[in-house]
């Protein structure tokens, strides 16, 4: 299982990476795309702009759109009463209303909705505990029903601390726990090590995190696969199916295994890959990011634009300069209201010139380009709060609201799914 897990996280490498992408953009960080420049080779995009005398500039229009769905979500579960206040609840004990908004950020970004739901005891108490997991953490085999009824193994990795790994494969034995310090201290298992088979093969650059983990932490896998095991009934043989877990270190080192112990039956974890077509994710995010790209380049060339006009220059012609002034006073004395500058009787006057920017075309597709980002995303001036009348009615303006949220719905619904087969296998993890 060790070396199927390891192929299955090798092989979510490009969800992995177009995640980064999704989540740099989202955040800011919207200029470090590598291309390929002519005269030095590959380089960050924001290199490039710089080189060619500009300032990289950033509209974060990605940021204001993630937020706004989020805050509809939370909005709309508020007047729904989809989380209950009781104390005792795992609501509540879990915090889901800021749990699930921080995943639904992930979904947007990633297409990713992942949590993990055990009953455990932990610093705040025995009983049911949602974590939510990163997709950089995430394995699972390839599958393509959005439920997930195809999956056959599944599971993430963990950096747990050295007394974290007593307690949970100590076993409350001193030889058991001397073994695992010899384990961990060792340096195939805190350094890089691929199993054999893929030894010479050329591996995503993440692969080292399957192994490996922060310098103060342990690298412990966990592994569930659901298997057959042969069973006996009334003289025959029979399989049976069941969800088995595999704890392993980062070596590969079996540190402990034993059948599904929730009541449910299966793997602790709750999943939702958007839109999942033909196994492939494509992120909300991503609809957008090239919209995003068009609009920060326009920023940049009107700013040149701007920079490169002029403002205000003033032509002096030279013989016109009295004797005792330069043109630094000349300069001094024009920038005063009331100033008096001396002229000669004849000749040519000074004049100021004020040229047009010339950026009318830029300004217009720019306009274009940000109405396209709100068309794209479906987030547009109601779902924002904008170009709302003082005379609009609370029904029409719900009207309109309702009809501006159509294009998120799929994705708010998809979610809604998930956060309900999460609740529902919360109940059953008991």
């Amino acid at each position: 299982m060790y070396s199927t897990a390891f192929r299955a996280y090798i092989a979510a490498e490009p969800l992995r990476r177009a995640r980064r992408r999704h989540k740099r953009y989202t955040y800011g960080d919207q200029w470090s795309d590598i291309i390929d420049d002519p005269a030095s080779g590959p380089v960050p995009e924001r290199t490039l702009i710089e080189r060619s005398g500009r300032r990289p500039q950033t509209n974060n229009l990605i940021r204001r759109l993630v937020k706004s769905i989020v805050g509809r979500y939370r909005t709309s579960a508020a007047e729904d009463s989809r989380y209950t206040s009781d104390p005792t609840s795992v609501d509540v004990r879990n915090s889901l209303p800021e749990l699930d908004a921080r995943l639904l950020e992930e979904f947007i970004i990633s297409g990713c909705a992942i949590q993990r739901i055990v009953a455990e005891r932990r610093p705040g108490g025995a009983g049911i505990w949602v974590d939510n997991v990163s997709p950089d953490d995430f394995f699972v085999n390839r599958f393509t029903d959005p439920r997930g009824s195809d999956i056959t193994l599944i599971g993430m990795l963990h950096q747990m601390s050295w007394p974290e790994v007593v307690n949970r494969f100590g076993r409350g034995s001193r030889t058991r726990i001397a073994s695992l310090r010899r384990l961990f201290e060792s340096p195939a298992t805190r350094s890089a090590l691929a199993p054999d088979e893929f030894l010479g093969m050329s591996l995503p650059a993440d692969a080292d995190a399957f192994f490996t983990s922060a310098p103060d932490r342990l690298r412990v896998i966990e592994v569930w696969n659901y298997e057959g095991r042969q069973a006996s009934r009334r003289g025959r043989i029979a399989m049976d199916m069941v969800w088995t877990c595999r704890w392993y270190a980062g070596d590969g080192t079996l540190l402990d295994q034993y059948n599904s112990p929730f009541p449910h039956g299966e793997h602790p974890f709750a999943v939702c890959l958007y839109p999942l077509t033909d196994g492939e994710v494509h992120s909300f995010v991503e609809d957008v990011i090239d919209q995003q790209r068009a609009i920060n380049r326009l920023v940049v060339l009107l700013d040149t634009i701007m920079a490169s006009s002029a403002k205000g220059a003033l032509l002096f012609p030279i013989d016109q300069l009295v004797p005792g002034y330069t043109l630094e006073h000349i300069s001094a004395l024009w920038a005063r209201p009331d100033a008096v500058i001396p002229l000669r009787r004849s000749g040519e006057l000074p004049q100021q010139v004020t040229a047009s920017s010339g950026g009318a075309g830029a300004y217009q597709l720019l306009d274009l380009q940000m109405k396209l980002f709100d068309n794209i995303s479906g987030v547009g001036d109601v779902l924002l709060g904008r170009d709302i009348s003082p005379s609009t009615g609370a029904d029409l303006y719900d009207a309109r609201v309702r009809e501006a949220s159509t294009v998120i719905t799929d994705l708010l619904e998809s979610f809604r799914a998930f956060t309900d087969r999460r609740t529902a296998k919360a109940t059953r993890t008991r």
